[in-house]
């Protein structure tokens, strides 16, 4: 399989390459140029498959120059050798609802899913070139936690993290601080996830300067998160027997519910993707009105979704434009010069066939949290409550999953605000909190950011 960039669709590159690089040169997105198409007699085969099977048969798909199917299942196995559940996810009936649990493993997020993968990818890519890698990553709590577990400790690899300060949960901290491993490095960044996120792309950006550490990344933009998320949507599906179903996904970076796009496009029958956001809601207003503006950043009780520029809608953006690469540029371009860009009637159009999206306020999720405890004696964490009050707002003439995105251990604070109840800690976070914590802080500028990554660089 090869892959284009969402701005420069006429340069083909391989799959170590758009691994490796993150994003394009040009700043764009890498997608697959073409997309494996299942039938109904195929997708009837793939239901008698383990989760490591089905995993193995759809991600092979796009590396299968890279990997032969028996070393892909190999390194899948070891991946999720940490997860708590033999099928690595779960699938729950609560109420008139089916939760799908994403946060089995060892870091409790469902990031973990891909990031296990990831890991071991990058091992196998430098073990064969003993080049060593820098990789930068910019989260919002989670994504960071689950690079660092599948990371620390790896030969030929740096790992640089970069964190909101003091705008994510002490849980989410304390996972990525209290790791002590001598290749990972954890920067406090003063401002917001948005803040962290532009200025790793401005480092991919700045040519010599990648090029200078041999930078590598991680965040969602890396489509190897996105090939490892499409999975769990074909396991659902394929459990459920269901040729309706839709899915509701908070989100704030939009990855995770673009991942569930790319399994509809692959065949999979899919009804609605109900995108839930809480109070930064760009992906619900964009949705309804077509108009994508960020606006200032408002500190919320899911902080993992306190984003305003969603990276991965760009690919979304791709297909809404015909593959139009011209457009998607200077559509980009209108947002860095104006602060803002509009679909048009048409394009609006089709992101309604496919998605639909809910705001959910900090006090309705206090609301869900506590009525879903009461109800059910089930504990949701604050973003897999915007995913079940989106639905509780919307009418959807199919069956729902819900996709439980988080452990709600890792939000103590709110779970305690909603409940009046504090949870018992996981096994594995047992002598977590304990655990003396190493991170800089550091200023929101990128130069200083540079000249700390340059000094510790491998």
């Amino acid at each position: 399989m090869k892959y284009i960039s969402t701005r420069n669709k006429n340069i083909d590159f391989s799959f170590k390459d758009i691994f490796l690089r993150g994003l394009a040169p040009d700043g764009g997105l890498f997608v697959p140029k073409s997309l494996k198409k299942y039938d109904l007699g195929e997708l009837k085969d793939l239901k008698k498959l383990s989760y490591i099977d089905l995993a193995t048969e759809i991600i092979l798909n796009f590396c299968e120059n890279e990997f032969d199917k028996k070393k892909l299942n190999d390194l899948i196995k070891k991946s999720y050798k940490k997860f708590k559940t033999k099928n690595i996810v779960e699938i729950k009936k609560i109420g008139n609802l089916n939760f799908l649990e994403l946060y089995n493993g060892p870091t409790l997020a469902f990031k973990d899913i891909a990031m296990q993968v990831i890991g071991n990818m990058y091992d196998q890519f430098t073990t064969a070139t003993e080049k060593k890698i820098n990789i930068i990553v910019a989260t919002s709590g989670d994504t960071g936690a689950a690079a660092i577990s599948a990371l620390n400790n790896k030969e030929n690899i740096n790992v640089f993290v970069l964190h909101p300060h003091n705008k994510i949960s002490n849980i989410q901290r304390k996972i990525m601080t209290t790791i002590g491993s001598s290749n990972i490095f954890n920067l406090a960044v003063k401002g917001t996830f948005d803040d962290c996120q532009k200025i790793v792309k401005e480092m991919f950006s700045d040519d010599l300067f990648r090029k200078k550490i041999n930078m590598s990344g991680v965040n969602s933009i890396n489509w190897a998160r996105i090939i490892c998320q499409i999975v769990y949507y074909f396991y659902a599906v394929l459990k459920l027997s269901n040729d309706k179903l839709s899915f509701s996904v908070p989100t704030g970076n939009f990855g995770d519910v673009y991942s569930g796009y790319v399994a509809k496009k692959m065949g999979l029958p899919i009804n609605k993707l109900i995108v839930a956001t809480n109070e930064n809601d760009i992906l619900q207003r964009v949705i309804s009105s077509g108009e994508y503006k960020p606006s200032q950043v408002k500190p919320s009780l899911s902080p993992s979704m306190d984003i305003q520029v969603s990276s991965n809608f760009e690919r979304l953006l791709f297909d809404l434009v015909n593959q139009n690469d011209q457009r998607v540029s200077n559509l980009m371009k209108a947002l860095v010069l104006k602060g803002h860009f509009n679909l048009d009637k048409e394009e609006l159009n089709k992101i309604k066939n496919d998605f639909s999206s809910v705001k959910i306020t900090d006090k309705e999720t206090l609301f869900i949290i506590k009525n879903f405890k009461d109800n059910y004696n089930f504990d949701l964490d604050p973003h897999t409550a915007t995913a079940v009050g989106a639905v509780n707002k919307l009418k959807i003439d199919s069956e729902v999953v819900i996709l439980g995105t988080a452990h709600p251990y890792k939000f103590l604070e709110t779970i305690k605000l909603a409940t009046g109840k504090i949870l018992d800690p996981p096994d594995q976070f047992l002598n977590k909190l304990e655990k003396e914590e190493k991170y800089d802080i550091i200023d929101n500028k990128l130069s200083s950011i540079k000249d700390y990554i340059l000094k510790k660089a491998i």
